[in-house]
């Protein structure tokens, strides 16, 4: 990259509140937390007004509103003087529908640029937003005209690489990352879903991922699958509803594609009359296949993943019916993907509540919890096939912030207890409610949701329910809300927090639940930092950071603040627990630029039981970690004969002689986590 090795990034929302300049302003402050690249969101020209830049009206422009191309550039010049690079994210599937997107005001470039349904003249939609459409990048001028800044960038060496925003939504996902290598983009992530066992397809030029496999992998390591059974019971209890989370997916997909996208199943429809393609699209467990049939290429992997569509789809997808012309494979292809969106991320994950921790982008809840070898093995594949890929616990995208998504998962751990302490709420707050609302799912809902994110007060509490009843569409729905619903379960949850009977109870609740989450969350935190891949850090994260879906998660951070405590404790004050994160994060990066051969070494799994995860980087770095109480499940190891030595753990200061003597539980100590570096 350049000459600069990316070691870990940091992803900045630019907006009104942070451009360019401001973003170089934080510069000093990365660089001492051991930052070696900023990940920025799209910088190209927006909307008027645009607080996400993923409305885009020129993607060939900086955006002015941030600064122009100087400023972007002032702030690669800064970052450089430092040692650091820059990550672009880059959007090529969709644009602004804006009278001020000259593409699009053009009758002449729209038609070429734009994917537009020439029966009905339908703005091909990213997922459902009529305001951003579709663009043609399997046309090599339009490629051309809308690449033409971003590779001017990074061949001029302003730019160390790309992240590239939804692929699965382009016509050709591989061949666009094709044309990005033959154009000399040479460092290129992928925002690619990969469902649980879906692995990320073999030749496609790219670092890897934006992360969110090792998210869901490292949140699940951490569940304890003893609380499946009472937490299954008590969802079914509430729900009225045995169904598998699998059931409710499909549902949820089936639904999307018969409303919101069925212009898009119409268009597929006029096409090709397909038999089964609707319910192929309910049915289908990942975003989508990549079968290119204008070269005639059908992966296994596609094979695979149509095995169980109606007959008639299979065939057609696989290439194999010859009434049905390639633009139909292409079509299908492109419309999965937002109908999976939509269906499961959108709509099933806020239905299915049986613990919320496991409802995350890229997540299978029916998934309860992941075994320390499964895990390992995954490690092991990245570091094998794709060891720069990115590892994330918080994006801005994620459903919950890592740290609350931890709480949530310490639930599973207290599971009898926590399936009581609700049946008592129920039964506590049956005066809050009015009649049967709120349901008693929607109930659970606003348990979970203030257990993680406590203290959370109404102002934030109020957008973020009315977002998940919405999204849920039973009660009430964004094309027609019920506002007299949303109202009473606003409301209850208003209510609950000055009902002394609940928060006689809760309060307790909660303060255990965060003693215990913040144990996971740091722990997660550790390995994020030191698994093979590239650490990334949301903006704000590495401190404790309860957030909720966007727009929660993109409030203002106090960067001012952040810098102060690090400079404290890079000038020797002891961690407190609100700095615990920080100094994890801190050390452990300036370690990863310590150590650099270490980290892009060898991954060596520790055998230590299913309660700790432990491995070596190298030969001079190694990591363990409980999953559950530190104090049990530290039965013992199985340590190779590359760990004998003596070694200090970086975080805490204590030295240790492997494996003579030195315990598992004394390695992990109280904290249940330990990063040891081998002395000379």
């Amino acid at each position: 990259m350049s000459g600069r090795d990316v070691r870990a990034t940091y992803r900045l929302q630019l907006g009104p509140d942070l451009d360019f300049a401001g973003a170089e302003a934080l510069l000093p402050y990365l660089d001492d937390l051991g930052i070696s690249h900023l990940y920025l969101s799209p910088a190209w020209e927006a909307r008027a007004g645009s607080t996400h830049g993923y409305d885009v009206i020129d993607p060939a422009a900086v955006s002015s509103a941030l600064g122009g191309e100087d400023g972007l550039r002032a702030l690669a010049a800064a970052a450089h003087e430092r040692g650091m690079g820059l990550v672009l994210d880059v959007v090529p599937n969709h644009m602004a529908t804006d009278d001020a997107n000259r593409y699009w005001a053009d009758p002449a470039l729209r038609a070429q640029f734009f994917d537009v349904d020439e029966v009905t003249g339908a703005h091909r939609r990213f997922f459902d937003i009529d305001e951003l459409a579709g663009v043609r990048q399997e046309d090599p001028d339009v490629f051309a005209a809308t690449h033409s800044k971003v590779i001017e960038l990074v061949s001029d060496g302003v730019v160390d690489g790309i992240r590239v925003d939804h692929p699965d939504g382009m016509s050709d996902p591989a061949g666009y990352l094709r044309d990005l290598a033959a154009a000399g983009v040479g460092t290129v992530w992928v925002e690619k879903i990969l469902e649980n066992g879906e692995k990320l397809r073999p030749g496609w030029p790219t670092a890897g991922t934006t992360g969110y496999e090792f998210c869901v992998d490292v949140q699940a390591l951490f569940v304890d699958p003893a609380g499946e059974a009472p937490l299954t019971e008590l969802w079914t209890e509430l729900s009225g509803d045995a169904r598998p989370f699998a059931d409710w997916a499909d549902e949820a997909k089936a639904e999307q594609a018969t409303t919101t996208f069925t212009r898009e199943v119409e268009r597929l429809q006029r096409v090709a009359d397909v038999p089964g393609a609707v319910d192929a699209l309910s049915r289908l467990h990942v975003y989508r296949t990549y079968v290119e049939p204008s070269a005639g290429v059908v992966s296994p992997e596609d094979r695979e993943a149509v095995a169980g569509l109606p007959e008639a789809v299979r065939r057609a997808v696989l290439l194999e019916a010859d009434d049905v012309p390639g633009e139909w494979v292409v079509r299908f292809q492109q419309t999965s993907s937002p109908v999976m969106a939509k269906g499961v991320e959108d709509t099933a994950f806020y239905r299915y509540l049986r613990l919320m921790a496991l409802n995350e982008v890229g997540g299978d809840p029916g998934r309860f919890s992941l075994p320390v070898a499964e895990f390992h093995a995954g490690n092991a594949e990245r570091a094998e096939r794709f060891p720069l890929t990115l590892l994330t616990t918080s994006t801005h995208d994620t459903k919950r912030s890592g740290d609350v998504r931890a709480r949530l998962g310490a639930l599973a751990g207290l599971g009898e207890e926590w399936a009581g302490a609700v049946r008592r709420w129920r039964a506590d707050n049956v005066e809050l409610r009015a009649g049967d609302v709120p349901t008693a799912a929607e109930e659970l809902l606003i348990y979970q949701t203030l257990i993680g994110a406590w203290p959370i007060e109404m102002d934030r509490l109020e957008p973020y329910l009315i977002k998940a009843l919405r999204e849920a569409k039973q009660g009430t729905n964004w094309v027609s809300p019920d506002l007299a619903h949303e109202r009473a379960v606003l409301d209850f949850a208003a209510a609950l927090l000055e009902h002394g009977p609940f928060r006689y109870g809760f309060d307790g609740w909660a303060m255990r639940v965060a003693d215990v989450g913040a144990r996971a969350a740091l722990g997660q935190t550790l390995l994020k930092l030191t698994c093979p891949g590239v650490p990334d850090v949301y903006q704000g994260d590495e401190t404790g950071f309860l957030a909720l879906v966007d727009p929660d998660n993109r409030r203002p951070v106090d960067w001012a603040s952040r810098a102060s405590s690090l400079a404290a404790l890079r000038g020797g004050d002891a961690p407190s627990r609100e700095l615990a994160k920080l100094h994890l994060v801190w050390r452990t990066l300036t370690l990863r630029a310590e150590l650099p051969s270490s980290f892009a070494g060898s991954y060596t799994p520790i055998p230590a039981g299913e309660g700790v995860c432990a491995f070596l980087r190298g030969d001079d770095v190694l990591v363990a970690v409980a999953l559950r109480d530190p104090v049990t499940g530290a039965e013992g190891w199985a340590l190779p004969p590359a760990a004998a030595g003596r070694w200090v753990d970086v975080l805490s200061g204590a030295e240790h002689d492997l494996p003579d003597r030195a315990s598992l539980a004394s390695v992990i100590g109280p904290d249940g986590r330990a990063l040891l570096r081998r002395l000379p």
